[in-house]
């Protein structure tokens, strides 16, 4: 391990890069910055890409520069010790139950984790024979839990709104909104209802960028801005009346993409700072930095486990990416909570790189009735909410194709006989079967089932001897891990497939305010050309072929991204429009001809009097927050 770091590492993490210099996209958010390692991610083979997103991830555990600490991070005193003071509230909850309640909350991937957390948590209590204290609230309910609903988080009210239906007739309950770049407003209004309410509400905010960087555009339906919520927090911090928990995890591999290390260091930071609450409330002690030390390092082997499996990663992310290619789809099938990090995996290619829905999806193999708040939501509600067995055995096995690849994820503690079972149907309609296998020291998969396979990713855990609390670190390891595999290999198979211009989603769907921003930023980096140039293209693009009125452009960011939301290509078409100097119309025409976005994107960028920027933006407020 070098000299400089303070503590003991089981990976060994990048040092501070070029993203953490003063002048590195100056007025960019860290979640949205573009990261220097990926820079050329579009130019990468399988290899390679599985290699730079595996060192984007390192990220996460990164320790501040010695020399010029720029941000706190994930190991810093600060974050650890309110990661300390947190889990002594929880504590607090833990001893006296009664009326008490623990909600986490969030909007798309960050409203999906909370959903996980609290299935595992509760999963946790019932089996210490202890009633449930925990809940979680996504925007959009529970349907945005199983699809893509990313627009619904765009409203403070209606977070507002399912907090108090959940916290009614409670005497203690503590929030925790998690918002990746402190953008969502459906946290923002929550968090500003609990420190209005602090003798029931205490709120804790979750994100990764410091708070001078969290978005400060005005809120539709708010008094507030969300960095004007975060700086109130900030003051009440003071007394412990609210918390803040936003270290620095470097940018995102793909520039923006939140669901990726934004996801998974909300999922080490909360679980191990709720296990370390758990495992110590128990030992009537309060949890120590110790604690919260020991399970980040299980978190951090789960990192160099993983991407040990390099090859086979990159394997699986061609296959995939070739049936894609070939038109067909792409099924993640998974058992237990594995099932629910496959339905976020294939839910988040949809607005991520404009999939359709059925391009990527996830099932999960089990029992789930008692992990939704509303499960009569999701009750017939049409082709793009099916997630369970049986709609995978009544919906999607009889019309398997032989260019249809079938991705089997389990745990060698699953049943094993239903697994092969399954494999066996599927194998009837298509070769392309593949598993992510977890095991520990000593299993192994029986040559019966092993032979289905033409490939196999198969990670193997040490042996954890933990109390029962500490079990589920390594329920907890599989999860993570198995959301490292899927998240690169569904955005390693769209960058082949030419999706991404250098590091950048180019043709994402503009689905809420945040990525209507992030569309603006993305015009300006590539076309050089001013933000009101910028947005008066985008508008054209986005309301096309109605021409632009005073009436239009004047109209809310919520109003463009209604309409945006139900449209392709959108950003392409502005760029080209920019580019070329030309129509929407004419930016479409050559869109449709072309073979890929981003190839005719390119031939526009290395035309004659072009330059391609990728200066800092001027303005803050230019770069909308990730949620």
């Amino acid at each position: 391990m070098l000299g400089t770091k303070r503590y003991q590492h089981v990976i060994e993490t990048p040092e501070p890069g070029e993203w953490e210099l003063s002048g590195y996209e100056a007025a960019v958010p860290i979640t949205e910055k573009s990261n220097p390692l990926t820079r050329n991610l579009d130019k990468a083979d399988a290899e390679k890409i599985v290699q730079l997103l595996g060192q984007c991830d390192a990220e996460i555990f990164q320790e501040e520069g010695q020399i010029m600490p720029t941000y706190q991070r994930l190991y810093s005193e600060s974050v650890l010790t309110t990661m300390l003071q947190v889990a002594g509230k929880v504590q607090e909850v833990l001893k006296e139950p009664d009326g008490g309640l623990v909600v986490l909350s969030g909007g798309g991937t960050s409203g999906r984790m909370a959903f996980l957390m609290s299935v595992s948590f509760n999963q946790l209590m019932r089996g210490l024979g202890q009633k449930p204290l925990y809940t979680y609230l996504i925007a959009g309910g529970d349907r945005s839990v199983v699809a893509s609903r990313e627009r619904t988080e765009d409203s403070a009210l209606h977070g507002i709104e399912e907090l108090k239906k959940v916290a009614a007739g409670k005497k203690r309950v503590i929030v925790i909104g998690i918002s990746v770049g402190l953008s969502a407003p459906f946290v923002a209004g929550q968090m500003d209802y609990c420190m209005d309410n602090p003798a029931v509400f205490l709120p804790v905010l979750v994100g990764f960028n410091p708070v001078s960087m969290a978005r400060n555009d005005p809120i539709e339906d708010w008094r507030s801005t969300f960095r004007q919520v975060a700086e109130r927090m900030q003051k009440m911090q003071e007394k412990e009346e609210a918390f803040v928990l936003n270290p620095a995890i470097g940018p995102e591999g793909l520039s923006g993409s939140s669901r990726m290390k934004g996801g998974s260091a909300t999922k080490i930071l909360l679980e191990t700072l709720l296990l370390a609450a758990h495992k110590t409330v128990d030992q009537g002690v309060a949890s120590s930095q110790r604690c919260l030390l020991e399970i980040l390092r299980t978190f951090e082997r789960a990192h160099q486990v993983t991407y040990s499996q390099s090859s086979k990663i990159a394997t699986l992310m061609k296959q995939v990416s070739t049936s894609l290619e070939k038109k067909g789809r792409v099924h993640l099938v998974g058992w237990q909570t594995l099932g629910i990090i496959a339905i976020m995996d294939g839910v988040e290619c949809i607005h991520t790189f404009g999939a359709d829905f059925r391009d990527v999806r996830g099932f999960l193999i089990g029992d789930h009735n008692d992990m939704f708040n509303e499960k009569a939501e999701l009750t017939d509600q049409g082709p793009q909410f099916t997630f369970s067995q049986d709609d995978f055995l009544t919906s999607i096995l009889p019309s398997l194709t032989e260019i249809d690849t079938v991705v089997f994820i389990f745990t060698l503690d699953d049943n094993l006989a239903e697994v092969q079972a399954l494999v066996e149907q599927v194998r009837k309609k298509s070769p392309n079967v593949q598993a992510l296998v977890h095991s520990t020291v000593g299993q192994s998969l029986q040559a019966p089932l092993k032979k289905l396979f033409p490939s196999i990713i198969s990670i193997t855990w040490p042996l954890l001897f933990f109390e029962y609390e500490g079990s589920y670190v390594q329920k907890f390891q599989r999860e993570l891990s198995t959301k490292w595999v899927l998240n690169t290999v569904s955005t390693g198979a769209h960058v082949l497939l030419g999706k991404i211009l250098q590091n950048h989603m180019l043709d994402l769907r503009i689905a809420n305010s945040k990525l209507f921003w992030r569309a603006l930023a993305m015009l300006q980096r590539f076309s050089g050309q001013s933000k009101a140039r910028c947005i008066e293209s985008l508008l054209q693009a986005i309301h096309f072929p109605q021409s632009l009125s005073d009436d239009v452009r004047a109209a809310p960011i919520s109003r463009h991204v209604q309409v945006a939301h139900e449209k392709e290509k959108v950003i392409p078409t502005a760029l080209l429009s920019l580019l070329l100097r030309c129509a929407p119309a004419e930016a479409k025409a050559r869109l449709a001809a072309a073979p890929s976005v981003c190839e005719v994107v390119r031939s526009a960028l290395s035309g004659p009097g072009q330059k391609r920027s990728t200066r800092a933006l001027g303005d803050p407020k230019d770069c909308g927050a990730v949620n």
